[in-house]
């Protein structure tokens, strides 16, 4: 592994890889996902999470606003 940073594309049940890389950041929590961990993001946001729980506070977020 390079242990780079990729660049993707989300779509509603995939994601396209748009700069090879390993790993992409959380946009909750910043920590490191390798891609072949990564489960959740939204679509909207262009944004990946680390977990159900990322995903959730961010949904809880954006009902807020």
């Amino acid at each position: 592994m390079t242990k780079k940073l990729a660049k993707l594309k989300y779509f509603p049940n995939n994601f396209q890889i748009l700069e090879e890389g390993d790993y992409v950041l959380c946009g909750v929590s910043g920590k490191k996902i390798y891609l072949e961990n990564l489960n959740y993001w939204n679509v909207e946001l262009q944004e990946p999470y680390f977990s159900y729980v990322e995903a959730f506070k961010k949904r809880e977020e954006l009902k807020k606003d």
